[in-house]
């Protein structure tokens, strides 16, 4: 026969107290109720256990009892005692003046094979029949002092829902709102600026709804932002071209570029290269929930030829050519 640590199931020290034995159960029990875990037959097996535990250590007598075994037991084992030779005949229900139909009465409380059934080889441990009585093939059960009602009405909380959004480039770099609809009600919910595709933004409460009195879910809205044919995003920074003609690129001058604030004019240097990147400090995206912090703008130079020449244009671009040779 197995020994088993009542204590260690219930994750208590061996002195703790009738409160703390109580409390840890009913963590545990809400945890593993088969209500709250379907068709997990693990869970189920903790559940029988945590419930086997508490029925002893609850109980004054068999608490008693229990660590009375306990020290003989673990006496044994320090003396290098073969568990598979300890002596329980002194133990077992019936000795040691213990046994069916002596010791606490209980009256109003559940019967677990209410729960579970009466097949399946029995609510208790072989180790809780042969020590405290009942349980047993043909026995009786023992009963736990619980309402029936306790964990059969357990709050559950409502699933979390997630909902895909989507905006433009320019709703994350302003930050927007939304108008979502439950219920039959509407509220409008605010996307923050600097918001990323894959972002989630979470709506305490306003999940799916609770059971038994148990709290809403949230809501997670996932962002989803498309694409902008103007810039391309890397994190916070943007990158994005400007057109500079010919003569502007050689001598030098103004040329406009677009940011996502709006334009402004980008000076350019004389004999500024086709394909160059100029950085904009601070006119990328902003950073979300620091909206005062903006990644930077890159900016590659296209320089757009002139299609068409008229004969003077011809004459200098040659008087040119010339020059350099």
């Amino acid at each position: 026969m197995e020994y088993q640590d009542y204590y260690k199931l219930l994750g208590v020290s061996k002195g703790a107290t009738d409160k703390e034995i109580k409390r840890a159960y009913r963590e545990l029990a809400r945890k593993y109720h088969p209500d709250v875990n379907p068709e997990d037959k693990q869970a189920e097996e903790r559940f029988k256990s945590i419930n086997e535990a508490y029925e002893v250590l609850s109980d004054p007598t068999k608490r008693k009892k229990y660590d009375q075994l306990g020290s003989d037991w673990f006496r044994w084992q320090q003396m290098g005692g073969n568990p598979n030779e300890f002596d329980w005949t002194q133990w077992t229900a019936g000795g040691a003046g213990y046994g069916p139909g002596r010791g606490t009465q209980y009256t109003s409380f559940e019967d677990l094979s209410d729960l579970f059934g009466s097949g399946g080889g029995g609510v208790f441990s072989d180790f809780f029949s042969q020590i405290f009585g009942g349980g047993g093939p043909g026995g009786r059960r023992p009963h736990r002092r619980v309402r029936t009602d306790e964990f059969q009405q357990i709050p559950r909380q409502g699933r979390d829902r997630t909902q895909e959004v989507e905006i433009t480039l320019q709703e994350a770099y302003r930050g927007t709102t939304r108008l979502l609809s439950r219920g039959g009600q509407q509220r409008r919910v605010k996307i923050p600026a600097g918001a990323r595709n894959g972002t989630k933004i979470r709506f305490a409460g306003e999940g799916n709804p609770g059971q038994m009195g148990g709290q809403a879910g949230d809501l997670y809205l996932r962002v989803k932002v498309r694409d902008d044919p103007r810039f391309e995003r890397k994190g916070d920074d943007l990158h994005g071209t400007v057109e500079v003609d010919m003569y502007t690129a050689l001598l030098g001058g103004k040329a406009p570029v677009q940011t996502l604030a709006g334009k402004l004019m980008l000076t350019i240097k004389p004999g500024t290269q086709n394909g160059q990147v100029f950085r904009l400090r601070n006119k990328g995206m902003p950073k979300m929930r620091q909206e005062e912090q903006h990644g930077d703008l890159y900016v590659k130079v296209d320089i757009r030829l002139p299609e068409e020449l008229t004969p003077r244009q011809r004459e200098l671009l040659e008087e040119m050519r010339k020059a350099q040779e």
